[in-house]
C-alpha cells in the first residue's frame, strides 16, 4: 500500500508539472512512473472507477486518469506492424491473452492499459486504454468499449454496441455497466451513463445523462442516464409541447422489473419485449 501511495503521489506531482508547462515528451524518469501506473490497470490491479459499496456512487480514481493523459503527453507516435497491417500510434496493443484465459477472435484489439478478465470473449471489437471488461463477458462483433469504461462480469455487449469513453477532465465519471447486464444490438451508452446490475437494454437504446429514464407503469421519471438494477428497458420518446409545435423527445422506458438475481431467460425476455414491439 505504501508503494501504491508513493506512486499516486508521484503521478500527482507529474500532473502538476504538466499543468505548469514543465513536463517534456521523452522524459524517461517520468515515463517510467507513468508506465508503472498503466501496468496496474493492464493487470487489473487497479481501476479507473468503481461503485462505492457504502454510497452506491461511482468513485473515480483521478490519479489513474491523470496517468493515462500523462502517457499520451510523454510519448510520440511510432509505427507498429502486425502481419500485413501498419499502424501509427502512441500505445502498444495488449498481449498475453492465452495466459490470462481470454479468447480473442481475429479482428479484435485492445490497447495496453485496458483489463480483460478471465473467461471474457472479444469478437472483432475494440477496447480502449483504461477500460475494464469483467470476467466471462462477451464483447460482440463491432462493439466498442471506450476509454475508462467499466464493464462488469457476465455482461453481453451485443453487436455494434457503442460504450462511450471519457478521459478529460480527470474527475469525469465514465460509463459503468454493472454485472449480469445485457446490452442489445446498436445501443449507445455514453457520457458517464450507468446500467444497474441484471438489467436489459433493448436494441437501439440511447442512454446518456440527459436522457430521462421513465417507469412505464407510473410515468414517474426515475433518473437521468441511470437504468435501475434488474430492469428491462427500451428506447422510447415523450411528447412535449414547445413554442414551435409538438415534438417527441427521447427517453428510456422501464417496461418490467425482474426479480433480483433472476437470470435472463431468453424466451421469457423475448416475450416481454415482443409484447411492446421491441427486441434485445
Amino acid at each position: 500500500m505504501d508503494a501504491l501511495q508513493s506512486l499516486r503521489t508521484s503521478i500527482g506531482e507529474l500532473w502538476s508539472s504538466r499543468e505548469r508547462g514543465e513536463l517534456r515528451a521523452g522524459d524517461e524518469d517520468a515515463l517510467e512512473l507513468v508506465r508503472q501506473a498503466i501496468s496496474l490497470l493492464d493487470r487489473g490491479e487497479a481501476r479507473v472507477a468503481e461503485v462505492d459499496a457504502g454510497t452506491d456512487d461511482v468513485l473515480v480514481h483521478e490519479w489513474l486518469k491523470q496517468a493515462i493523459l500523462l502517457l499520451f503527453a510523454l510519448t510520440s507516435v511510432s509505427t507498429v506492424e502486425l502481419g500485413p497491417f501498419e499502424y501509427a500510434d502512441k500505445l502498444p496493443l495488449k498481449r498475453g491473452y492465452e495466459a490470462a484465459g481470454v479468447r480473442v477472435v481475429p479482428g479484435a484489439s485492445a490497447r495496453w492499459g485496458s483489463y480483460i478478465g478471465p473467461g471474457a470473449i472479444l469478437m472483432p471489437s475494440f477496447v480502449n486504454i483504461g477500460a475494464r471488461v469483467g470476467s466471462d463477458t462477451m464483447v460482440d462483433t463491432w462493439a466498442t468499449v471506450g476509454s475508462c469504461a467499466q464493464i462488469g462480469e457476465r455482461v453481453h455487449l451485443s453487436g455494434g454496441v457503442g460504450i462511450g469513453g471519457v478521459l478529460e477532465p480527470p474527475n469525469a465519471v465514465p460509463v459503468v455497466i454493472e454485472d449480469d447486464v445485457l446490452i442489445g444490438s446498436r445501443c449507445m451508452v455514453t457520457q458517464g451513463a450507468r446500467v444497474g446490475r441484471g438489467s436489459v437494454l433493448g436494441e437501439g437504446t440511447i442512454l446518456n445523462p440527459a436522457i430521462p429514464v421513465v417507469d412505464g407503469d407510473t410515468g414517474e421519471e426515475l433518473s437521468r442516464g441511470v437504468v435501475p438494477p434488474w430492469s428491462v428497458a427500451v428506447g422510447a420518446s415523450r411528447r412535449r409541447e414547445m413554442p414551435g409545435g409538438e415534438f417527441f423527445l427521447p427517453c428510456v422506458l422501464v417496461l418490467r422489473r425482474l426479480t433480483e438475481g433472476e437470470r435472463h431467460d431468453k424466451s421469457k425476455l423475448n416475450s416481454i419485449l415482443r409484447t411492446h414491439g421491441v427486441s434485445a
